[in-house]
């Protein structure tokens, strides 16, 4: 069978229908390119035929997207010369799209066949190029569908022709959007934007564009046109130079210049913009070529787009049936809480919240009410869902009402006290078999299971605030967590459409362990004198969301004062923090205690807003007359996560390395770009690492000495994906 077939009809239309079997949505492969070009061959010689349609076999959907292998083929058929390999590669996708785009036109742009593009539905990546390619886009009025190109997000660009045809078609302003953030709209907002041309009833679709195809139609693209000229403004023209200019800011502001996709594909829009069209393809697949030899866009793709597919899809799952949660119990009805069971009710879950106060469980559940507003207002949700997640959640005093319940969350106070006192009460109502978890971000899971007489039945699993925008939950196993436990938990994940990742029990787990040392280098830099601007940019420079005297900030400084203090009382004569100790004890003592309280490493206005850095900071730790180099701030914040990653690692805590890359990355946003801190110790070289390690331990200290299994890589130049990426794709 083939991915293409084609059934030409006694009126002159050619369907070709892209079908992949044992696929839910179509993904373009190496051969399904041949294939479609052969048959596009056979409809434009036929003289029986007058045009084609091209559609789908999937209900609701057109494509997907492509397979990314392909490009990894692509690039290791050209042995010694992959940039050739890649770029010869991509200028045979062009050829064969515009092939579609020509569709037998001469060079006078006489003669030619109407083809068009009939989507049912979703439409991603070179889901959308093929129809930008066609003459004419119907798409079928399908408001779950998703209509994009959002390479961008895992460190690539539209590189089959998306880039310079989106940009030819809508403008490099109302482009920009769609090409440089990713944007997916549903087919009437991509109707308004200019993305597709006409958006009809589902049952219409193949008529819709029969009629067109019969029509008689001008199939020339305005591009092919004489006289043709750039909606907004080519780069040279007064209104087009201040768009350009107006983009680089922009995506310079955003990236800080740390993600090459969006630097080259704005190196491809420009360029592009001044040059005949096929001069221009070139140009951007010059420029793709060019992202794909960067380490950063197989990392990211790698981390974001086929790691993280494959944690969603149960990658580490026990061999259990199917844990699917119906009723969930959610304990403490705070932030936390609310959000949680938010999630859960979205998903379809019936969900018991539980409070101490009935107008705390009440003021719970009106956290998913004012959520659905805000969704209403922006016609995201309508009033039946906002009813129908209401309906699913009983805001309650009584842990009566967890009978029943499959799994129960408790998301009470950080007490181990309380957490106790709270876990004996509820497993005293459900049945033997619900699965109890915790949500705590700090505590160990094996103990807190000691209040369980099941304590196989006891996991973690630590959400990040906000619930309900995080895409990351961190699934935390006892020593006595069984199998079942981590099951119900990752199902539940899955229903909740988040991403998973399972870690042993140790201090910290594996996300706070790596985040902590992040922060607690912001502040040691500040003890020393380092311009705070230095520090927090250094890191936005290194593509971080936010610096890490921000993040203590938005976080709270209180937090990280009763953190530091819990720590210590634990670890004794070995904590290593006391330098930063001082620093947050002093500013939680000034009342300092981050936005929350208007004043902490910033100054705020009266409605939160950061006005700048707080000038009794220097008063207190004056400026060091000479600042350390940019590069060696960056490596301090770097190292001082990675090296926790390693550790992890090291001491099992952490099981795949697919998990602490993606988890990185998605929790605390670790520079994207990289794919992750062992993406990047492959990108940089462990024996480079190592030999960095060194230095910053001779200069700042022990916390910088190299791991024993860093060290040992280094030795043998392993990196970690060619080591232990196998035994994680096994797994």
């Amino acid at each position: 069978m083939t991915d293409f077939t084609m059934k030409k009809g006694a009126d002159g239309v050619a369907i070709i229908t892209w079908d992949v079997p044992g696929k839910s949505m179509n993904v373009m492969n190496q051969q399904g390119f041949l294939d479609l070009e052969a048959l596009i061959d056979d409809a434009l010689a036929d003289d029986g035929v007058k045009g084609v349609i091209l559609t789908s076999g999937k209900e609701g959907s057109f494509a997907g997207g492509m397979d990314l292998n392909i490009i990894a083929k692509m690039r290791d058929d050209a042995g010694d010369e992959p940039a050739k390999g890649l770029f010869e590669g991509v200028m045979g996708m062009h050829a064969i799209l515009r092939k579609i785009e020509r569709a037998g036109m001469d060079d006078k742009n006489k003669g030619g066949k109407p083809i068009a593009a009939a989507l049912p539905g979703t439409a991603l990546g070179i889901g959308l190029e093929i129809p930008l390619a066609c003459h004419r886009i119907f798409a079928a009025d399908n408001p779950k569908a998703k209509i994009g190109l959002p390479e961008i997000m895992v460190g690539i660009f539209p590189g089959a022709g998306g880039t310079t045809r989106l940009v030819r078609k809508l403008g490099a302003m109302s482009a920009s959007p769609l090409l440089l953030e990713g944007k997916l709209n549903d087919p009437k907002k991509a109707k308004s934007a200019g993305v597709v041309d006409e958006v009809v009833p589902a049952d219409q679709l193949i008529e819709k564009a029969r009629e067109w195809v019969l029509s008689s139609p001008n199939i020339v693209k305005p591009w092919d046109e004489k006289g043709y000229k750039m909606p907004g403004g080519a780069p040279y023209h007064p209104a087009g130079f201040m768009t350009f200019v107006g983009a680089s800011a922009m995506v310079n502001g955003k990236t800080q210049g740390a993600f090459p996709a969006a630097k080259a594909l704005l190196s491809a829009v420009y360029e592009g913009a001044l040059v005949p069209f096929d001069t221009a393809l070139k140009i951007e697949a010059r420029w793709f070529t060019n992202v794909l030899m960067n380490p950063s866009s197989s990392a990211m793709i790698r981390s974001l787009f086929i790691n993280k597919e494959a944690l969603e899809k149960g990658a580490n799952r026990p061999d259990v049936p199917d844990q699917k949660v119906k009723k969930v119990g959610v304990m403490g009805a705070g932030m936390m809480g609310a959000g949680i069971a938010l999630v859960s009710a979205m998903a379809g879950m019936e969900v018991v919240l539980i409070d101490q106060k009935q107008e705390a469980a009440d003021r719970g559940k009106s956290y998913t009410a004012d959520y659905m507003d805000k969704g209403i207002k922006r016609g995201k949700a309508t009033e039946e869902k906002k009813q129908a997640a209401l309906d699913l959640i009983t805001a309650t005093t009584e842990y009566s009402a967890l009978k029943g319940c499959d799994l129960i969350i408790e998301a009470v106070f950080e007490d181990p006290a309380v957490k106790a006192e709270a876990t004996k009460k509820a497993l005293a109502e459900a049945g033997e078999d619900c699965i109890f978890a915790t949500n705590t971000s700090t505590l160990p899971i094996t103990e807190l299971a000691k209040a369980s007489d099941n304590p196989e039945n006891f996991i973690g699993i630590h959400f990040f605030s906000p619930v309900e925008k995080m895409m990351l939950v961190e699934i935390i196993k006892g020593q006595k967590t069984g199998p079942r436990a981590v099951a119900k938990a990752l199902d539940y994940v899955r229903q909740i459409r988040k991403t998973p990742i399972v870690v042993n029990d140790a201090r910290f787990f594996y996300c706070n362990r790596c985040i902590i040392p992040y922060i607690n280098e912001g502040i040691r830099m500040v003890a020393e004198g380092v311009a705070p601007a230095l520090i927090d940019n250094a890191a936005r420079q290194l593509g971080f969301p936010v610096g890490p005297l921000q993040l203590v900030d938005e976080t709270s400084i209180d937090l990280g004062a009763k953190i530091a203090r819990a720590t210590k009382s634990a670890m004794g004569d070995t904590y290593p923090d006391a330098a930063v100790d001082e620093v947050i004890f002093w500013m939680e003592g000034e009342g300092r205690l981050g936005r929350k309280a208007n004043a902490g490493f910033f100054e705020y206005d009266e409605k939160g807003k950061r006005l700048g850095y707080w000038e009794g900071l220097a008063q207190k730790y004056p400026r060091a007359e000479e600042q350390p180099d940019l590069h060696e701030v960056q490596h301090r914040l770097m190292f001082a996560q990675v090296l926790e990653a390693v550790r992890a690692l090291e001491e099992g805590v952490l099981e795949d390395i697919r998990e602490g890359d993606v988890g990185a990355i998605l929790a605390w946003g670790f520079a994207p770009w990289s794919g992750g801190p062992f993406a990047w110790l492959d990108i940089i070289g462990t024996p480079y690492a190592a030999e960095r390690c060194d230095q910053l331990t001779e200069k700042f200290g022990p916390r910088f000495t190299t791991p024993a299994l860093l060290r040992e890589m280094a030795d043998k130049n392993q990196g970690f994906y060619a080591r232990f990426g196998q035994q994680s794709q096994a797994a």
